[in-house]
């Protein structure tokens, strides 16, 4: 494998995500997300709150600079649908703040394997819809609202759309999927040859939908809002920004989502970036690769809306 030579160095000390005991790797994943935050330098330009909704607890960004009402985007973390939290998601949701001047709004949804599919979107869902409810006490927008999400945060947003769309939900203008986690049947060449790849590789993929869509899950909900690659019907669906990478899993599925969008008339953009591994905006962001990520995604976001 060939990696960008900035990430090169970090792929080679990454850590296998190993989910077999999620519980310990949620706790291991929990301290290491507080450190990085605690050990972030304090930022006067984005206002940050901690609020309850009628669903999951959020967490809200407020650019000083903001316009009111300023357009929204619902974030939600990855982490396989088992790790992840409000303070995984920190920085890159600061992060996104800053580069566009939205709001951004970072869900905290429930967690599998204690709460498999379908809490996590409904959660998701709930966010979305308190949001909209709530937007002049936010000052939002909710005419321009965006969600975006990372691995299986984009899953999540992914399915949050189809779940809008199907329900006659909140309208969501804008969907941005980093590196999403859409098909649980894990049939793409990516997803068969990707064994030994930093980050997240195959064995941690099938880990992840076994906590989040375990056996008699699917009686709970349709299975293509957990896995939206096995919905029959992608029209109607907003305007995508979707990204790839090279040495992921994922990186197929993904790819393919975008191109059913397309045959299926939504305005998509898919941005394969090659040299790079699962999410590594996220678990490498400060190399000059992610920033021009980060930097792609903001402007997406500032089109799109």
């Amino acid at each position: 494998m060939l990696f960008d030579p900035e990430l090169a160095e970090i792929a080679a000390r990454l850590p296998r995500t190993d989910l077999t005991d999620p519980i310990a790797a949620r706790e291991g994943a929990l301290a290491a997300a507080r450190a990085t935050v605690a050990a972030l330098p304090a930022d006067d330009t984005v206002r940050i709150a901690d609020l309850e909704t009628s669903g999951p607890p959020v967490r809200l960004y407020r650019p000083v600079a903001a316009a009111v009402p300023a357009p929204v985007v619902l974030d939600f973390h990855g982490g396989g649908f088992v790790l992840g939290s409000l303070d995984s998601e920190h920085r890159r949701a600061l992060d996104l703040a800053r580069r566009t001047g939205f709001v951004v709004v970072s869900v905290d949804y429930r967690l599998a394997p204690e709460h498999p599919f379908p809490a996590g979107l409904e959660d998701c869902y709930e966010a979305l819809c308190w949001v909209v409810k709530n937007a002049a006490e936010l000052g939002v927008d909710p005419g321009r609202l965006a969600v975006f999400g990372g691995s299986a945060g984009g899953g999540l947003a992914a399915a949050t759309t189809l779940l809008a769309r199907d329900r006659g939900g909140p309208s969501i203008a804008f969907q941005l999927l980093v590196c999403p986690a859409l098909d649980d049947r894990m049939g793409t060449r990516s997803a068969a040859t990707l064994t030994d790849v930093p980050a997240f590789d195959a064995a941690a993929t099938a880990q992840m939908w076994h906590h989040y869509l375990p056996a008699g899950a699917e009686a709970a909900g349709d299975p293509a809002y957990a896995a939206p690659a096995r919905a029959e019907d992608l029209s109607g669906l907003p305007p995508a920004y979707v990204l790839t990478a090279e040495h992921d899993p994922l990186r197929d599925e993904g790819n393919q989502y975008a191109l059913r969008l397309l045959d299926a008339g939504v305005p998509v953009e898919l941005h394969h970036v090659p040299g790079t591994f699962h999410v590594f905006d996220h678990v490498a962001p400060d190399t000059e690769i992610s920033r021009r990520a980060r930097a792609g995604m903001a402007n997406a976001l500032r089109r799109g809306m």
